[in-house]
């Protein structure tokens, strides 16, 4: 059976938020889609990896937010950090051309690992819009109630009294858009970097050095892509 375990302490405001969310009506109704999803199906990434995003980026840390869509549906692919793999792990197509844009962005060579923890370590926060998925059915956990979670983070990142950078990559991480003051804070939006999409935009966005730019123009200290 799956069964989340180990939240964030409550002590802390990812803590707090999760809390409170899977007390509400909403928060009960997911973990049961999610039990029963479990009796049938394999679901992504591992329980105990859900709210790794979250452990390693305390919101008082928070300098870059990139959104996603939803956790890698091949096995042994998610690891709870939105686009990461595990390391060893064969990067994806939507990893590859991040890393190709990271590239051109910056001038740089792709790191040797495709794990990116150093990222979020620094600062960045790397959420998807739905934390779960079955194996293999891209969006299968979309409407189960993640939405709402996720809703509470953006807008608490917002909330923040320093100016952060959101990167919102593809059609479910722009819905969050509505959360985030642009008046205070850098919205960069573009398509997915799926090779569905990355075409349409995605290449030549410059998310990386734009990022790191706004940051420094605010006192900020830059994030080291690398």
């Amino acid at each position: 059976m799956w069964e989340l375990r180990d939240l964030p302490s409550a002590a802390t405001d990812w803590g707090r938020v999760l809390t409170d969310f899977f007390q509400s009506t909403t928060g009960s109704e997911l973990l049961s889609r999610l039990r029963m999803e479990s009796q049938s199906h394999q679901i992504f990434p591992p329980a105990a990896a859900v709210f790794r995003a979250l452990e390693l980026t305390p919101r008082e840390d928070v300098r870059v937010v990139i959104l996603g869509q939803d956790p890698y549906h091949g096995a042994g692919q998610a690891d709870g950090l939105a686009f990461s793999v595990p390391s060893g792990v064969t990067r994806p197509p939507s990893l590859r051309n991040i890393f190709r844009e990271l590239q051109d962005d910056l001038g740089v060579s792709i790191p040797p690992s495709f794990e990116l923890s150093r990222w979020a370590r620094q600062g960045v926060l790397l959420l998807n819009t739905t934390l779960t998925v079955r194996q293999d059915a891209a969006g299968s956990h979309r409407g189960f109630g993640w939405e709402m979670l996720t809703d509470l983070v953006i807008q608490l990142v917002n909330d923040l009294p320093v100016p952060v950078v959101f990167i919102m990559w593809g059609k479910d991480a722009e819905k969050k858009l509505t959360r985030v003051d642009r008046q205070r804070h850098l919205a960069i939006c573009s398509p997915h970097p799926s090779p569905l999409s990355a075409h349409r935009g995605f290449f030549g966005s410059r998310p990386f050095s734009r990022a790191n730019q706004f940051l420094a123009g605010h006192g900020r200290d830059t994030i080291d892509w690398i």
